[in-house]
Protein backbone atom coordinates (compact mmCIF):
# COMPACT_ATOMS: atom_id res chain seq x y z
CA UNK A 1 0.00 0.00 0.00
CA UNK A 2 1.15 3.28 -0.81
CA UNK A 3 1.11 6.06 1.53
CA UNK A 4 -0.79 7.85 -0.46
CA UNK A 5 -3.49 5.30 -0.99
CA UNK A 6 -3.02 5.38 -4.68
CA UNK A 7 -2.60 3.07 -7.06
CA UNK A 8 0.81 1.70 -8.13
CA UNK A 9 0.25 3.44 -11.71
CA UNK A 10 -1.32 6.34 -10.36
CA UNK A 11 -0.17 9.66 -10.80
CA UNK A 12 -0.62 12.58 -8.04
CA UNK A 13 -3.96 14.73 -9.25
CA UNK A 14 -2.72 17.46 -11.52
CA UNK A 15 -3.43 20.75 -13.13
CA UNK A 16 -1.87 23.71 -15.13
CA UNK A 17 -2.87 26.92 -14.85
CA UNK A 18 -1.69 29.41 -17.17
CA UNK A 19 -1.96 33.11 -18.02
CA UNK A 20 -0.88 33.44 -13.93
CA UNK A 21 1.81 36.00 -13.75
CA UNK A 22 1.34 39.83 -15.96
CA UNK A 23 4.49 40.27 -17.59
CA UNK A 24 5.81 37.12 -18.42
CA UNK A 25 5.82 36.20 -22.45
CA UNK A 26 4.28 32.86 -20.93
CA UNK A 27 3.34 31.44 -17.98
CA UNK A 28 2.02 28.44 -15.83
CA UNK A 29 1.43 27.21 -12.07
CA UNK A 30 1.79 23.47 -12.20
CA UNK A 31 0.34 21.63 -9.19
CA UNK A 32 0.89 18.01 -8.82
CA UNK A 33 -0.28 16.54 -5.70
CA UNK A 34 0.92 18.89 -2.81
CA UNK A 35 4.39 19.92 -5.11
CA UNK A 36 3.27 23.12 -6.92
CA UNK A 37 5.69 24.97 -9.83
CA UNK A 38 5.39 28.71 -11.19
CA UNK A 39 6.96 28.81 -14.45
CA UNK A 40 7.39 31.74 -16.30
CA UNK A 41 9.32 32.25 -19.86
CA UNK A 42 11.18 35.54 -20.84
CA UNK A 43 11.80 36.33 -24.11
CA UNK A 44 14.95 38.28 -24.40
CA UNK A 45 16.07 39.97 -28.28
CA UNK A 46 19.26 38.51 -28.38
CA UNK A 47 21.28 35.35 -27.99
CA UNK A 48 24.13 34.12 -25.29
CA UNK A 49 27.15 35.63 -26.04
CA UNK A 50 28.43 32.19 -27.52
CA UNK A 51 25.43 32.11 -30.29
CA UNK A 52 25.85 35.46 -31.43
CA UNK A 53 25.82 36.02 -35.75
CA UNK A 54 25.09 32.00 -35.67
CA UNK A 55 21.47 32.37 -37.04
CA UNK A 56 20.20 30.11 -33.64
CA UNK A 57 18.67 31.02 -30.85
CA UNK A 58 18.51 29.42 -27.23
CA UNK A 59 16.40 28.51 -24.59
CA UNK A 60 17.51 27.97 -20.99
CA UNK A 61 16.54 27.15 -17.53
CA UNK A 62 16.92 28.61 -13.85
CA UNK A 63 15.36 26.84 -11.04
CA UNK A 64 14.70 27.40 -6.95
CA UNK A 65 12.60 26.32 -4.29
CA UNK A 66 11.28 29.28 -2.07
CA UNK A 67 12.62 29.72 1.64
CA UNK A 68 9.43 27.65 3.30
CA UNK A 69 8.22 25.17 0.38
CA UNK A 70 9.48 22.18 2.44
CA UNK A 71 8.92 21.35 6.00
CA UNK A 72 11.27 23.42 7.57
CA UNK A 73 13.03 27.11 6.08
CA UNK A 74 15.37 26.67 3.76
CA UNK A 75 18.16 29.95 3.26
CA UNK A 76 17.58 32.03 0.03
CA UNK A 77 20.61 30.63 -1.90
CA UNK A 78 21.06 34.17 -2.79
CA UNK A 79 21.70 35.17 1.13
CA UNK A 80 24.67 32.10 0.93
CA UNK A 81 26.18 34.03 -2.23
CA UNK A 82 26.01 31.14 -4.60
CA UNK A 83 23.77 28.11 -5.79
CA UNK A 84 24.24 24.72 -4.70
CA UNK A 85 25.10 21.87 -6.41
CA UNK A 86 21.51 20.62 -6.62
CA UNK A 87 19.94 23.56 -7.74
CA UNK A 88 22.47 23.54 -11.06
CA UNK A 89 22.47 20.31 -11.71
CA UNK A 90 18.62 20.62 -11.92
CA UNK A 91 18.27 23.70 -14.00
CA UNK A 92 20.85 22.13 -16.09
CA UNK A 93 18.39 18.97 -16.78
CA UNK A 94 15.42 21.50 -17.54
CA UNK A 95 17.38 23.56 -20.08
CA UNK A 96 18.48 20.31 -21.75
CA UNK A 97 14.63 19.07 -21.92
CA UNK A 98 13.19 21.91 -23.14
CA UNK A 99 15.98 22.06 -25.93
CA UNK A 100 15.09 18.94 -26.89
CA UNK A 101 11.85 19.83 -28.35
CA UNK A 102 12.87 23.07 -30.03
CA UNK A 103 14.46 24.52 -33.58
CA UNK A 104 16.84 26.69 -32.48
CA UNK A 105 17.14 27.96 -35.95
CA UNK A 106 13.49 28.52 -36.29
CA UNK A 107 13.82 30.56 -33.45
CA UNK A 108 16.07 32.74 -34.74
CA UNK A 109 18.81 34.98 -32.26
CA UNK A 110 16.84 35.27 -29.75
CA UNK A 111 17.06 33.87 -25.63
CA UNK A 112 13.83 32.22 -23.99
CA UNK A 113 14.91 32.24 -20.48
CA UNK A 114 12.23 29.51 -18.21
CA UNK A 115 12.13 30.19 -14.35
CA UNK A 116 10.51 27.60 -12.44
CA UNK A 117 10.43 28.51 -8.72
CA UNK A 118 9.12 26.05 -6.41
CA UNK A 119 6.38 27.14 -3.99
CA UNK A 120 5.46 23.86 -2.35
CA UNK A 121 7.68 20.64 -1.88
CA UNK A 122 6.50 17.14 -1.92
CA UNK A 123 8.57 14.94 -4.39
CA UNK A 124 9.06 15.09 -8.14
CA UNK A 125 9.77 19.07 -8.42
CA UNK A 126 12.36 19.03 -11.05
CA UNK A 127 9.97 16.94 -12.93
CA UNK A 128 7.31 19.41 -12.38
CA UNK A 129 9.27 21.88 -13.47
CA UNK A 130 9.86 20.40 -17.25
CA UNK A 131 6.26 19.58 -17.26
CA UNK A 132 5.07 22.97 -16.12
CA UNK A 133 7.98 24.85 -18.34
CA UNK A 134 7.11 23.06 -21.21
CA UNK A 135 3.91 24.84 -20.82
CA UNK A 136 5.09 28.04 -20.04
CA UNK A 137 7.62 28.24 -23.43
CA UNK A 138 5.13 26.71 -25.77
CA UNK A 139 3.10 30.27 -24.43
CA UNK A 140 5.89 32.23 -25.00
CA UNK A 141 6.33 30.76 -28.46
CA UNK A 142 3.09 31.47 -29.12
CA UNK A 143 3.65 34.98 -28.33
CA UNK A 144 6.03 35.31 -30.55
CA UNK A 145 4.42 33.77 -33.44
CA UNK A 146 0.99 36.46 -32.88
CA UNK A 147 3.30 39.36 -32.92
CA UNK A 148 4.39 37.96 -36.60
CA UNK A 149 8.06 37.72 -35.28
CA UNK A 150 8.79 34.08 -36.09
CA UNK A 151 8.39 32.41 -39.58
CA UNK A 152 7.51 29.21 -38.03
CA UNK A 153 6.76 27.29 -34.92
CA UNK A 154 10.09 26.19 -33.03
CA UNK A 155 8.54 23.48 -31.08
CA UNK A 156 8.82 20.33 -32.25
CA UNK A 157 7.25 18.10 -29.53
CA UNK A 158 5.92 17.69 -26.33
CA UNK A 159 8.44 17.35 -23.49
CA UNK A 160 7.73 15.71 -20.05
CA UNK A 161 8.91 14.17 -17.05
CA UNK A 162 8.01 11.90 -14.26
CA UNK A 163 9.70 10.03 -11.22
CA UNK A 164 9.56 6.44 -11.11
CA UNK A 165 10.74 4.56 -8.18
CA UNK A 166 10.97 1.21 -6.22
CA UNK A 167 9.20 1.28 -3.16
CA UNK A 168 8.18 -1.32 -0.81
CA UNK A 169 9.18 -3.73 -3.05
CA UNK A 170 7.10 -2.40 -5.86
CA UNK A 171 7.74 0.04 -8.86
CA UNK A 172 5.57 2.88 -8.60
CA UNK A 173 4.90 5.94 -10.48
CA UNK A 174 5.19 9.44 -9.69
CA UNK A 175 6.89 9.54 -5.98
CA UNK A 176 5.72 11.94 -3.17
CA UNK A 177 8.56 13.13 -0.59
CA UNK A 178 6.75 10.10 1.43
CA UNK A 179 7.64 7.29 -1.01
CA UNK A 180 11.24 9.19 -2.66
CA UNK A 181 12.79 9.72 0.74
CA UNK A 182 12.00 5.73 1.52
CA UNK A 183 12.31 3.96 -2.15
CA UNK A 184 14.71 1.30 -2.87
CA UNK A 185 15.30 2.96 -6.01
CA UNK A 186 14.22 6.16 -7.79
CA UNK A 187 14.17 7.44 -11.26
CA UNK A 188 13.30 10.49 -13.26
CA UNK A 189 12.26 10.06 -16.65
CA UNK A 190 12.05 12.90 -19.39
CA UNK A 191 10.20 11.65 -22.26
CA UNK A 192 8.58 13.61 -25.82
CA UNK A 193 5.28 13.63 -27.01
CA UNK A 194 5.96 10.84 -29.36
CA UNK A 195 7.87 8.72 -26.48
CA UNK A 196 11.33 9.16 -26.96
CA UNK A 197 13.73 9.60 -23.98
CA UNK A 198 15.31 12.93 -23.75
CA UNK A 199 16.94 12.02 -20.35
CA UNK A 200 16.75 9.06 -17.87
CA UNK A 201 18.25 9.16 -14.46
CA UNK A 202 17.81 6.21 -12.26
CA UNK A 203 19.92 5.18 -8.96
CA UNK A 204 20.05 2.71 -6.38
CA UNK A 205 19.35 3.82 -2.59
CA UNK A 206 19.78 0.38 -1.32
CA UNK A 207 20.48 -2.61 -2.91
CA UNK A 208 21.47 -2.31 -6.90
CA UNK A 209 18.00 -3.09 -9.27
CA UNK A 210 17.87 -5.47 -12.32
CA UNK A 211 17.61 -4.54 -15.98
CA UNK A 212 14.15 -5.74 -15.10
CA UNK A 213 13.11 -3.31 -12.52
CA UNK A 214 14.69 -0.32 -15.27
CA UNK A 215 12.16 -1.80 -17.95
CA UNK A 216 9.07 -1.61 -15.47
CA UNK A 217 9.43 1.83 -14.32
CA UNK A 218 10.48 2.92 -18.10
CA UNK A 219 7.06 1.40 -18.86
CA UNK A 220 5.25 3.46 -15.85
CA UNK A 221 7.35 6.09 -17.04
CA UNK A 222 5.79 6.35 -20.72
CA UNK A 223 2.46 5.98 -19.47
CA UNK A 224 2.84 8.65 -16.93
CA UNK A 225 4.08 10.89 -19.41
CA UNK A 226 1.47 10.25 -21.87
CA UNK A 227 -1.25 11.27 -19.38
CA UNK A 228 1.03 14.45 -18.65
CA UNK A 229 1.10 15.65 -22.66
CA UNK A 230 -2.48 15.67 -22.24
CA UNK A 231 -3.18 17.62 -19.39
CA UNK A 232 -0.34 19.98 -21.18
CA UNK A 233 -2.04 19.79 -24.74
CA UNK A 234 -5.65 20.89 -22.36
CA UNK A 235 -3.66 23.55 -21.01
CA UNK A 236 -2.34 25.43 -23.99
CA UNK A 237 -5.72 24.64 -25.90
Amino acid sequence: MRPSGRALDQLRSISIETGVTRHAEGSCLIRMGDTHVLCTASVEDKPPPFLRNSGQGWVTAEYGMLPRATHTRGRREAAAGKQSGRTQEIQRLIGRSLRAVVDRQALGERQIVVDCDVIQADGGTRCASITGGWVALRLAMNHLMGKGLLLSDPMLDHVAAVSCGIYAGQTVLDLDYDEDSAAGTDGNFVITGRGKLVEVQASAEGAPFAVEDLSALLALAVQGTAALVATQKAAVG
